[in-house]
């Protein structure tokens, strides 16, 4: 899969997949859960009734009176141990508090269960299969069964008291019979004391009527609905027509992206080709824009650090061609030789060619060390201003004309600083020497320490640097060819080493005028402590 479309897209797939999986299953339990509360919402106010109406009788009568509910209702009404039950606590315990159970059994009815006496345990249990239409006729003589008891005036009060007590699930109401809609032949078997179905108005649920006996008043039970699954069908359909849209979505997103990545994977084709001056010609400020201007520029420092190279091994080359021209210039002159003082004076000059291409050599590799990673640096307590004080008296019988000053400004606060003593010494060693090539009679070399850093600037009072080139001259190979003239010896890498082991070190090196001197003014600075 080498498009990303189809690696995104497989991927919300699964997840989708995975998702409709789990919503099948959670809607299977919700369904069990409401199938439960509907049964329960059905059965509540009828056992509840049955349950109130059993608990003051002795065992005798309750078995009368059970068996004509039981002919009433067409199923086995049982009188069970609330210990012989086998119920989990949380259940016994909605049970001692006056709830109505409607359990699933193994056989595919269900089990409804209400407390008949607290003390005693005692539990009233019915196996039915179908509560809504099994217990509405039932249901209808109970109520009626209360109600004959009040006067016709105060039914419809014991009716809503009936209610609000026992709980039922479903509306209950007393209507006049001449304000019941119902035809002569429902109200013929009304007044036979039968009990009449009829549609609702909708034509979605059922009515119950059951006439008082001796009275006006008709008892409906109403409008009971069934329940309705949630169907997993519908919730596959659904979750298909998500999917397909949801393709067509990440395809109309994901399409623009995977092509513009295709502008960048034609850009790494070309620069990868030799072709260095390719840009990507994106230009946005999402993640792609940033990546692609990234591009850009990771593309234009590759094309300096070649340019850097080729002007390198230029340089490189043409600082070894002059020591190895004289060299084999001196080994030709001394085949003509007349003498042994022509012939010393021929192989110290080759010997002083050798050493030259051995300080050559030696800044070469040097350079390269600090160029091409990060070097073995092991930071050490340093005491800068006598490094400084060493590296002076190392330099200063080379140039007698010279003179050179040290400053120390570091008020004696920590004169042990972060360094790697090595790498250091060199590059001061590379700033004086530099200085003292260019100076005409002194050089003044500072050491301090302020803000946390550590800084030492080499000033001398010679031609100093144009602003255009104080930045340029820390360049490998540069050098200037104005009042800083090739004259004054050198390889070009004695600034640009310098500048390296700054980096290293987590500082910088800079140019700038001498205020004091008139000439150049070199500075480095690192921290005081390594972090």
């Amino acid at each position: 899969m080498n498009s990303i479309f189809l690696r995104i897209y497989g991927g919300m797939l699964l997840v989708l997949v995975a998702v409709l999986l789990l919503a099948m299953l959670v809607i299977h339990q919700i369904n069990g859960i409401r199938a439960e509360d509907y049964r329960e919402r059905i059965a509540s106010g009828t056992f509840r009734l049955m349950a109130d109406n059993l608990q003051p009788m002795d065992a005798f009568e309750r078995r009368q009176v059970m068996n004509v509910w039981q002919r009433l209702l067409g199923v086995p009404l049982e009188m069970h141990n609330l210990s012989d039950l086998a119920l989990e606590s949380a259940y016994w315990s909605r049970l001692l508090h006056g709830a109505v159970l409607v359990r699933p059994t193994e056989d595919g009815e269900v089990r409804v269960m209400a407390m008949v006496d607290p003390r005693q345990e005692l539990v009233l249990v019915a196996d039915i299969q179908r509560v809504s239409e099994q217990l509405g006729r039932a249901t209808l003589f109970l109520i009626a069964d209360e109600l004959v008891r009040h006067p016709e005036g105060d039914m419809p009060a014991r009716l809503q008291q009936l209610r609000r007590e026992k709980g039922f699930g479903y509306p209950l109401q007393l209507i006049r019979v001449r304000e019941s809609g119902l035809d002569s032949d429902q109200l013929r078997r009304l007044d036979e004391i039968d009990t009449v179905m009829a549609l609702g108005p909708r034509g979605d649920s059922i009515l119950l009527y059951l006439k008082i006996p001796g009275t006006e008043w008709i008892l409906q039970l109403g409008p009971l609905f069934q329940m309705s699954l949630y169907p997993p069908q519908l919730l596959l359909v659904i979750g298909l027509l998500a999917l397909m849209l949801t393709g067509l979505l990440i395809y109309l997103l994901v399409r623009q992206l995977e092509q513009r990545l295709m502008v960048l994977e034609t850009a790494a084709v070309n620069i990868s080709n030799g072709n260095l001056d390719y840009r990507v010609d994106i230009d946005s400020p999402d993640s792609v824009g940033r990546l692609a201007r990234a591009f850009n520029d990771m593309a234009g420092h590759i094309q300096r650090l070649m340019r850097i190279q080729r002007e390198t091994l230029g340089a490189v080359s043409h600082e070894l061609r002059t020591p190895v021209a004289r060299l084999r210039f001196g080994l030709e002159m001394l085949d003509t030789a007349e003498g042994p003082e022509d012939r010393q004076r021929f192989i110290e000059g080759m010997d002083g060619d050798l050493n030259e291409l051995d300080r050559l050599v030696d800044e070469i590799l040097t350079y390269a060390r600090l160029e091409q990673g990060a070097p073995a640096i092991t930071m050490k307590g340093t005491n800068v201003p006598r490094m400084v004080e060493q590296v002076i008296a190392e330099l200063a019988p080379l140039n007698a004309s010279i003179t050179l000053h040290h400053i120390d400004q570091s008020w004696g606060l920590g004169r042990h600083v972060d360094a790697e003593p090595r790498y250091l010494q060199r590059a001061i060693t590379n700033l004086i020497s530099n200085a003292m090539r260019h100076a005409s009679a002194e050089v003044r070399i500072t050491t301090r320490i302020q803000h946390g850093m550590v800084r030492i600037s080499v000033e001398d009072d010679g031609p100093g640097i144009p602003e255009a080139y104080r930045e340029r001259i820390f360049t490998p190979f540069m050098r200037m060819d104005v009042s800083r003239t090739r004259a004054s010896g050198g390889y070009g890498l004695g600034l640009s080493i310098v500048r390296r082991v700054m980096f290293w070190h987590g500082g910088r090196a800079r140019a700038e005028h001498s205020q004091a001197l008139g000439g150049a003014c070199f500075i480095m600075e690192w921290p005081l402590r390594r972090r």
